[in-house]
């Protein structure tokens, strides 16, 4: 028997274009015990399911076909940095020594152009001077062309780095035996293969710079995470770091400061400003019992709190870890890309050699036929192709995350954009989830008081309501003595010597209570989802009272907006049919669209329904027993006030808890959809029309090397507009 699959994240360095990505994706799916491997070659990672190898044998196997790998996890970040760090010196420093030594040759080639025979162009066009400048260019800083050449040939898959080093290789060969052997001495292309270089590297540094951009958001979530923390130990306030705080402790925060870790209020009281995990920009109050974030901040009161999760268990910490594997997933529609990008530079050097070999013949001339070949080499490469969906991806799931909607990869945000129902499940998506008052019919004086306080001594939801709305209308609760409750009908206590009952007709049937004056009030109430209980004492009935889960202010907007996307909305309930129906009706639905009575273990049987008559659906829901529905649904998304349970199965989470973000999910799945597009589209355009004008003679070498640099950064600066988007 098996054991289970572990998963694991490398860094891979080395990757230069699509076919990197795809050729080191595939050693790894190819290594014994690996179950599956994903490679992304905008953040630079693979993920990998396995079960009978080792994160270092699998290291191996990328460094064995000539790339780097470093396992991605807290002991191994600081040199992950630090490699990240070198690697942009490093470019920065060649593409500065490319430029001074590129600068002359170019300089001298348009002053030359431009008519000018000074005596300085002539000292430029010298081969032995453009020999001297142009060969530290080709082999140092194009060393790293030759030595991905290498791998590539010797693992069959041939890359970006097989073309850039062939194409400018035989432009500094043909400069050679011109300017020294041949007979055409002025004739040299020293400064088209150091140009290409030059432009080649300056695209790499900008895409270098552009992917940073891509990963902001990941950066702003890690900037949130407190780095110290004020606990209370031996009654004495220390500040210690945050990797230190141990589960229970107490933990003050002052006004302005972080909330080091997720804990709950004991005491004090604040408004806290919870936008980066929720999107809203409202502070939230708190008060003691209340639930707070690490990473949120406390903005006015002093607050003393003990933490119930730390480390990698805070909610902050699981959307940093969820953003992550997010940007590392790849979408269905990147498939096309892929499959072509695995035959493209093959394809590519056909072409070459084809317009080297006609050129030559039909003109005779073969040194332009290699020109032309050379041009065709460097215009060709895959970057574009590999970039334009990871970098999407990374843009789009970065800014939902700012917005407090967590999308948990590609194939989901993808997914999301083909849902044609929506079915919500009605406690705690379309209602606040809470019981809450609603009104309140008194036969007697000073009722009220009397019904909060039995109610506060019990551990009942309903009771619970009762006892804020007492609060609310800021009641003086009397002394409760004898106080028993009464399974399935209520509580009875005594209060200044008379004894009260409060609960439900049951309880007033058994006491002989008539409570027929206000039955057809109770039915009424009843009719609409409300919960009736009666106050009664031992002779008659004082009061009642109706508590039921309001519907969010936002819900009704919500669904409309949704319909306008022809999108069909359905609620699920475990209502009866009655007050189903006059949910329904608060927010918009017709009855046709609302399944009520419906029991826990039966909701995933109506997503499957509505799955089997064609629908793509998406099932939205915060319980624990919203969870088989969830993993049912096309998109399964979970309220992020709901439980962990439900939030791990859904493939979307709404952080704020408020319907409006489906919609908004949706407009943001849609919209990053056709940024992945438009990038597919123009990575294509670029080099179907590109090869044939090359091939053709209509660009040189440079201006080939100058297109395929920034068709990289073109797509990444699509891609970075998506921040730009109003979701």
């Amino acid at each position: 028997m098996s054991s289970a699959a572990k998963m694991e994240t490398f860094v891979i360095t080395g990757m230069t274009c699509a076919n990197c990505s795809a050729r080191v994706e595939k050693e790894l799916n190819a290594q014994p015990g690996v179950v599956s491997a994903t490679v992304n070659l905008a953040t630079e990672k693979a993920t990998v399911q396995y079960q009978e190898t080792t994160p270092s044998e699998l290291i191996h196997s990328v460094e064995a076909i000539g790339y780097g790998a470093i396992v991605f996890d807290e002991a191994h970040k600081q040199e992950i940095e630090k490699e990240k760090e070198n690697y942009i010196k490093k470019i920065k420093f060649d593409l500065l020594l490319s430029a001074l030594l590129t600068a002359p040759l170019m300089i001298a080639m348009i002053a030359s152009l431009l008519g000018s025979n000074a005596a300085w162009v002539q000292f430029f066009h010298n081969p032995w001077v453009q020999l001297v400048l142009a060969t530290p260019v080709q082999f140092y800083i194009g060393a790293r062309y030759y030595k991905g050449a290498y791998h590539a040939l010797k693992t069959m898959a041939p890359n970006m780095d097989v073309l850039v080093a062939m194409g400018t290789t035989a432009a500094y060969l043909l400069s050679i035996y011109n300017g020294f052997f041949g007979h055409n001495h002025m004739d040299l292309y020293f400064e088209s293969s150091a140009m290409i270089i030059t432009l080649i590297l300056l695209g790499k540094f900008l895409e270098t710079n552009a992917k940073a951009k891509t990963g902001n958001a990941i950066k702003q979530l890690m900037a949130l995470q407190a780095k110290t923390a004020t606990v209370i130990r031996n009654g004495q306030e220390i500040s210690i770091p945050i990797e230190e705080v141990g589960l229970g402790e107490l933990i003050q925060v002052r006004p302005g400061e972080q909330i080091p870790v997720d804990g709950i209020l004991i005491s004090g009281t604040s408004a806290v400003d919870e936008s980066m995990l929720t999107g809203e920009s409202l502070p939230v109050e708190k008060k003691a019992d209340d639930v707070l974030f690490g990473g949120t901040v406390n903005t006015n009161g002093s607050l003393r709190m003990q933490a119930t999760k730390v480390g990698q268990d805070t909610i902050l910490s699981k959307i940093i870890r969820m953003v992550e594997e997010a940007q590392g997933t790849k979408a269905p529609i990147q498939q096309i890309a892929d499959k072509i990008s695995g035959i493209f530079v093959p394809t590519v050097l056909v072409v070459a050699l084809a317009t080297l070999l006609l050129t030559g013949f039909i003109t005779g001339d073969w040194q332009t036929a290699l020109i032309h070949s050379v041009s065709v080499l460097v215009i060709a490469c895959p970057c574009a192709l590999g970039l334009a969906t990871p970098t999407a991806i990374m843009v789009g799931t970065g800014l939902g995350a700012k917005k407090g909607i967590l999308i948990k990869g590609g194939e989901a945000l993808e997914a999301a954009t083909h849902i044609t129902s929506i079915i919500l499940d009605k406690t705690g998506t379309i209602t606040v989830g809470k019981p809450s008052v609603t009104d309140y019919h008194e036969i007697s004086d000073d009722t009220l008081a009397i019904f909060t306080s039995l109610e506060n001594d019990s551990e009942h939801p309903l009771a619970k309501a009762i006892v804020a709305y007492g609060k609310q209308q800021q009641v003086i609760t009397h002394t409760v003595s004898n106080f028993t409750a009464l399974p399935g009908a209520g509580i009875q206590g005594d209060i200044g010597g008379i004894t009260y009952y409060a609960g439900t007709r049951k309880l007033l049937e058994s006491k002989a209570i008539d409570y027929s004056e206000v039955e057809a009030q109770a039915v009424t109430w009843e009719s609409q989802g409300k919960t009736v209980m009666f106050l009664a004492d031992s002779q008659s009935l004082l009061a009642m009272i109706a508590v039921s889960d309001q519907v969010k202010s936002s819900s009704k907007e919500a669904i409309q907006k949704l319909k306008e996307r022809n999108v069909s909305v359905y609620m699920l309930t475990g209502d009866n049919r009655t007050a189903a129906e006059f949910i329904g009706q608060q927010v918009g639905l017709s009855p046709e669209h609302i399944f009520a009575e419906v029991l826990p273990e039966d909701k995933a049987n109506y997503v499957a329904k509505l799955q089997e008559s064609g629908e793509f659906v998406g099932m939205v829901g915060d319980g624990i027993n919203d969870a088989p529905a969830l993993a049912l649904a096309n998109v399964g998304i979970a309220m992020g006030s709901g439980t962990d349970i439900a939030m791990e199965t859904a493939d979307v989470t709404l952080m704020n808890n408020d319907l409006v973000y489906v919609e908004k999910m949706i407009h943001l799945s849609q919209a990053t959809l056709s940024k992945i597009k438009q990038n597919l589209f123009w990575a294509f355009i670029y080099n179907t029309v590109g090869i044939p004008f090359a091939a053709l003679g209509f660009l040189n070498p440079i201006v080939a090397g100058a297109a395929m640099a920034f068709s990289s950064v073109s797509v990444l600066i699509n891609s970075l507009s998506l921040n730009r988007k109003k979701i």
